[in-house]
């Protein structure tokens, strides 16, 4: 029997950011969740080796002066679709938007045929519909949902497919050279 394809489709900021930042009780204000640094390169070597992944679509928006974190992305092993930002302020602080969404959604219909199982790396409700999709047609292995204390709601129903990657901190975070 061949082996399947798997390919994985990647959040990058959801999962970025899911990770990154601590995350408080609302009712309490006690931390609850103690964020870390995700090392992208750890990630792609994990999805290699635990899930036998053999293409990883990481999804980023492009901000001129970050080519660097580009190359070593690609360099990584990750295909990087870029998706054009919008720089704007609100309250006087410049914030920088390029949400992903439609761009991973589209790039795995348009690979669709090439993989027989995928893996969608965030837990953005606004992926509900590709889930569900992938699910119904047999292809949906797993979610890696990035932080088990924020995902929306609207994902609960696929539960049996999530994996946390806040429970990898230990195989994943960034290491300094005195760790």
């Amino acid at each position: 029997m061949a082996m399947s394809k798997i390919y994985a489709f990647i959040d990058s900021q959801n999962l970025n950011l899911s990770v990154l930042y601590n995350i408080k009780d609302k009712k309490s204000g006690k931390l609850i969740y103690k964020g870390w640094k995700l090392d992208f390169q750890r990630f792609y070597v994990y999805l290699k080796n635990k899930y036998k992944v053999v293409k990883a679509f990481l999804f980023i928006g492009y901000i001129p002066g970050n080519e660097s974190l580009y190359t070593n992305l690609q360099k990584a092993g990750y295909i990087i679709v870029f998706k054009p930002t919008l720089e704007y302020k609100r309250d006087g602080e410049k914030f920088i938007k390029g949400n992903v969404d439609a761009e991973l959604i589209l790039h795995s219909m348009i690979e669709y045929r090439n993989y027989d199982k995928a893996i969608i790396v965030a837990g953005d409700g606004d992926y509900h519909c590709l889930i569900e999709y992938l699910e119904k047609n047999k292809k949906l292995l797993y979610i890696i949902i990035p932080n088990a204390f924020s995902y929306s709601s609207l994902l609960k129903e696929f539960r049996k497919y999530f994996v946390y990657v806040n429970n990898l901190k230990n195989k994943l975070k960034v290491r300094r050279v005195e760790d």
